[in-house]
This record gives structure tokens, C-alpha cells and sequence, in this order.
């Protein structure tokens, strides 16, 4: 009779086991008092020093960019060339990936 009253408990935990749910991991910076996460990156095959990313600026969610990592620039998805900033994004993209370029 025990073995009843327990195999609900003992169900829902061996079905948890079973039942994969989606992994969401980003890497999160803190500087200058904001928070910056890279929720999703990806280098190019053609030009290794450029990533296409997508950030998180204080929870606020911006558009792909492509980071140029050897000229320190971004492109904006209108095709707008900007140079990094000081403490800009780009830079922490640059940094945390430690590559040396050109």
C-alpha cells in the first residue's frame, strides 16, 4: 500500500530525468555600472576576426551587429560602419575572445 501512495512522486521524477528543456546560457559583463551580455555570437568562416552578434545592454535586447574585431569597428544592420567607443560592447567581443589580429 506504500508503494502506491509514493509512485506518483517516483513518476514525476523519473519523467523529469526524460524531459530535456532548452539550455539558455550567455556570458554577462558588468562595466561602468551596465550590464552587457552576448546572447548569441557566431564568427564568420570567411574573415575570422569578424563575429556576428546579438547583445544584451542593461536587459534591453539590441540587433545583429557585426563586430571587426581588426579594424575595431561595428556594422549596423543598415549597413552603417561605426568606430568602437570607449568601453564600447565591441570591445568586451574583442577581448573576451582573445585573438590577436592585424
Amino acid at each position: 500500500m506504500s508503494i502506491l501512495k509514493h509512485l506518483p512522486l517516483v513518476l514525476v521524477i523519473a519523467i523529469s530525468f526524460f524531459l530535456a528543456l532548452p539550455a539558455y546560457a550567455s556570458f554577462c559583463h558588468n562595466d561602468n555600472g551596465h550590464q552587457i551580455c552576448i546572447i548569441d555570437i557566431k564568427r564568420s568562416a570567411k574573415n575570422y576576426w569578424e563575429y556576428r552578434a546579438v547583445l544584451s545592454i542593461d536587459g534591453v535586447k539590441r540587433p545583429v551587429e557585426v563586430y571587426n574585431c581588426r579594424d575595431r569597428n561595428k556594422i549596423q544592420k543598415d549597413g552603417t560602419a561605426l568606430p568602437f567607443e570607449k568601453n564600447d560592447p565591441g570591445e568586451l567581443i574583442c577581448k573576451s575572445l582573445k585573438k590577436k589580429y592585424n
